[in-house]
């Protein structure tokens, strides 16, 4: 059975999983169709000897079916090579009449082929074969049972193709709509933690604006660079630890000027990790929660640090306070929304590979500690 690339650029070696890794081009079909037809002389010697049952004519045999073989895969290489290249786009879609012109096509070709190789072989003029009709059509049944067996290998080739075709359609779907929903999921945790923080924001500058209109002014320019900031995170699809670490600076500053001495904070982080990809809003849950949970409920307040460093392929973040620490506190709007969206979209992107740790600190407060893989950073978020 000769070679021959299907109309899809397909070839029946591929029928063997190890030719599968090399795409289609026009030098390793040819390629292709050498290895497959030399495999058919091959098989066929091997088939002529047993049946002759004499080793001494084994060298003959497989000259001449090698040639024989070789002949006729790269007539029909070629003919159904310029079959794809003459045939008309609207005609090449039509399947049957295709699939009929190239049964024709091969059919022609293996008579031909047989004929031709057999006059090589003997030495005589490939001319002559034209003269000997009676010869082709004996060859005609031949050639038919060449043509259909391999237009049934070429089909099981291209029928793989299809379902490997759809199936990536099908996975970059999937993946386009985990994409949609980590995006959605973002917007959300967006939207659940900006109102209780605007709101109560936007009372204190109200009520600064008669007693302190300089600190109400500060304030709110701060809160318009948080919201600014804010805003290019949520809509970012990447991201990096020092933009990250912006945020929560700005985030922090009008908490400053709302909480007074009650909040002093500090950011530790050197720029080699500033430019370490991470997923928009990691650290602002952690940071959300120092406040609320931490410095808020202590009368005197308290001192948030960020910091951020790695060691060989792990990256840690840290929001360490000297708040309150791990006690019970009553619901808060806004409150504990955070720490479990964080988890799920941790739990997506890494798998086990990534957590938050939350470590009560020796001498009061709670540090969280986000753990990421340096080698699975991902640029942008994800969610189951």
């Amino acid at each position: 059975m000769p070679a021959t690339p299907s109309a899809r650029g397909s070839h029946p070696l591929e029928i063997i999983p190890l030719f599968r890794h090399w795409a289609p081009s026009p030098l390793r079909d040819l390629a292709y169709t050498v290895l497959w037809s030399s495999l058919i002389g091959l098989v066929l010697t091997a088939a002529s000897g047993a049946f002759l049952g004499s080793i001494r004519s084994l060298p003959s045999v497989s000259g001449a079916m090698l040639l024989t073989s070789n002949v006729i895969g790269f007539m029909i290489h070629g003919a159904l090579a310029s079959l794809r290249l003459l045939a008309p786009a609207a005609f090449a879609r039509r399947r049957w009449p295709m699939l009929l012109c190239q049964l024709g096509a091969i059919a022609c070709c293996a008579v031909l082929g047989i004929a031709l190789s057999d006059a090589l072989w003997r030495g005589g003029s490939p001319v002559s074969i034209l003269g000997r009709t009676s010869r082709l059509v004996s060859l005609l049944p031949f050639g038919l049972v060449i043509a259909l067996v391999t237009i049934i290998v070429l089909s099981t080739v291209a029928r793989r193709q299809a379902r490997e075709a759809e199936a990536a359609r099908q996975q970059e779907k999937i993946a386009e709509a985990s994409r949609l929903v980590a995006e959605a999921k973002l917007r959300a945790l967006q939207a659940q933690i900006e109102p209780h923080f605007l709101y109560n924001t936007l009372a204190n500058v109200v009520s600064l604006v008669g007693s302190d209109p300089d600190r109400a002014k500060h304030m709110l320019e701060r809160l318009i660079d948080f919201l600014r900031a804010s805003l290019s995170a949520s809509r970012a699809e990447h991201a990096s630890v020092g933009a990250e670490f912006d945020l929560a600076r700005a985030y922090l500053d009008v908490l400053a000027v709302r909480l007074g001495p009650r909040l002093c904070y500090r950011i530790e982080v050197d720029e080699a990790c500033r430019a370490l990809p991470l997923a928009p809003m990691l650290v602002q849950p952690l940071v959300e929660n120092a406040v609320m949970h931490g410095i808020e409920p202590k009368v005197e307040g308290g001192t948030i640090v960020i910091r951020a460093s790695y060691d060989k392929d792990v990256l840690c973040i840290e929001v360490a306070d000297d708040g309150a620490g791990l006690v019970q506190a009553a619901p808060r709007p806004g409150g504990g929304v955070g720490l479990s969206n964080l988890r799920e979209r941790l739990q997506g992107a890494h798998g086990a590979n990534a957590g938050v740790q939350l470590i009560e600190n020796q001498h009061g407060g709670v540090t969280a500690r986000l753990l990421l893989p340096l080698t699975e950073v991902m640029p942008s978020p994800s969610v189951p």
